[in-house]
């Protein structure tokens, strides 16, 4: 028992250590599970290896590569500008329109990638007219939603580590309860945010002729690091751009139009795939797709190479080799004795959603969903307590608290408020939004999922 409590403690030091440092998670966890392994449970190099996860590393690298080559060819700029034109001025539907957007992009492989869409978002709404509260969470839900699809890192990480424990949990439905409990809050975010104010028509401010540029759609790179440019890039009141016109888009290209077919390719093929029960790997056909792309456009296929998402690579698979090793311990069953003594599995279940909720919001989303995971299983081991459930409560109640200005997210929202003024409120309003989802989701996820799959 000693050495089991002993290794746990380490795993949650090194998560402090890395917020402490600012030190790359990933290579901490993987240089602590080395030690671990070699010193502790008397494993040898080749088995802690062993629990690096190859098939999560292959659907990250696939599927940031394919959508890297999207973004280099400037596909998603024009995805984007033409969305927005088709919306004209309807105001009430600025908000709908940039949660599918952002949830497009987010669900292009990096999550993060979403947030290209927030200064472009907060400038349309101070244009327009609608509280930056409003569209500050349409952009946040959207991520999240975005986040859970096959083909990116969220769901990739959940469904993926469930499935290397033997969880039997469709992507597809992983993705539609994060879309479905993302919409829902959006709809909240409508009513408390004066969405239903956009309906009249008579404060409609006069539509301005500026389009928004090519480059502004860019300002935020896909990859971990894609915050930092957001947050530097503030705009300004003067400069706001406000929805293309028709007569200033810039029609697709031939390589453009290419890669929007690879895109519904891409998708349809994992859909239909699923939905046939053939367990599709989004990994290795997105490297497929990519393959005819970089044929048809190696220029673009080029620039694409360092848009794959390394450090999340290393994130993940140094959280799940150390997970492994705690595996090979003992710990993780521990930990899942643990939950269990709370008696009743329901109350377990809500302990390990708010646990995911609380620290996600100060901390890595992906970490946390690589760690908790894991640590789940014992508890759906013993029959108690549905997986495919408790699997994707965990999941979206570690995202849905994103928006929190703790958080990457709700930082970028609240640096890219175009009124200073607002700010100060859109941090006091996003810490009570994302602390409060600490406990809405656990409530709302486990009542709604979890609950009926145990009365089954």
């Amino acid at each position: 028992m000693t050495i089991e409590l002993t290794a746990l403690v380490i795993f949650v030091g090194v998560f402090a250590l890395s917020a402490l440092r600012n030190a790359h998670l990933g290579v901490l966890m993987f240089a602590a599970a080395s030690g671990v392994g070699l010193g502790m449970a008397h494993m040898s190099i080749d088995d802690i290896v062993a629990g690096f996860p190859i098939e999560i590393l292959v659907l990250l690298v696939g599927v940031t590569y394919f959508f890297g080559i999207a973004h280099a060819n400037g596909t998603i700029d024009r995805i984007i500008e033409a969305a927005l034109a088709r919306v004209g001025h309807r105001r009430v539907l600025l908000p709908i329109v940039f949660f599918l957007l952002t949830a497009g992009i987010a669900s292009m492989g990096s999550p993060l990638g979403g947030l290209v869409m927030a200064p472009i978002g907060m400038m349309v709404a101070d244009k327009r007219g609608i509280d930056p509260m409003l569209m500050g969470l349409s952009i946040g839900t959207g991520l999240s939603a975005g986040a859970f699809a096959p083909t990116s890192l969220f769901g990739i990480v959940t469904y993926g580590t469930a499935q290397r424990a033997g969880v039997d949990l469709s992507p597809l439905v992983l993705f539609v309860v994060a879309v479905v409990m993302n919409l829902l809050l959006l709809a909240t975010a409508y009513v408390l945010f004066g969405g239903l104010r956009l309906l009249r028509r008579d404060d409609v401010p006069s539509p301005a002729t500026t389009p928004v540029p090519s480059e502004e759609l860019a300002v935020v790179g896909s990859g971990s690091s894609a915050a930092a440019p957001a947050a530097e890039a503030l705009p300004r009141r003067a400069e706001s751009p406000d929805l293309p016109g028709n007569s200033e888009r810039k029609p697709f290209a031939i390589n453009q139009i290419a890669t929007v077919i690879a895109m519904v390719g891409l998708v349809g093929t994992v859909i239909v795939l699923s939905l046939t029960d053939r367990n599709p790997d989004i990994g290795v056909i997105a490297f497929a797709f990519g393959a005819v792309l970089t044929l048809l456009d190696p220029e673009s296929a080029k620039k694409a190479i360092p848009r794959i998402d390394w450090p999340t690579v290393l994130l993940v698979g140094g959280i799940i080799t150390f997970v492994g090793v705690l595996d090979h311990i003992g710990a993780i069953d521990m930990f899942g004795e643990f939950a269990s003594h709370i008696g009743v599995p329901l109350l377990a279940a809500l302990f390990i959603c708010l646990v995911a909720g609380l620290v996600s919001a100060f901390a890595s989303t992906t970490g946390m969903l690589a760690a908790l995971v894991p640590l789940a299983l014992p508890l759906v081991a013993s029959g108690s307590i549905p997986g495919w459930a408790l699997i994707c409560a965990i999941g979206v109640c570690a995202s849905i608290v994103d928006v929190s200005p703790f958080s990457t997210v709700g930082a970028t929202l609240v640096a890219t408020t175009v009124d200073e003024g607002q700010r100060p409120r859109m941090t006091r309003l996003l810490t009570r939004w994302g602390l409060s989802m600490v406990v809405v989701g656990p409530v709302l996820l486990v009542g709604a999922l979890v609950v009926p799959g145990m009365a089954l």
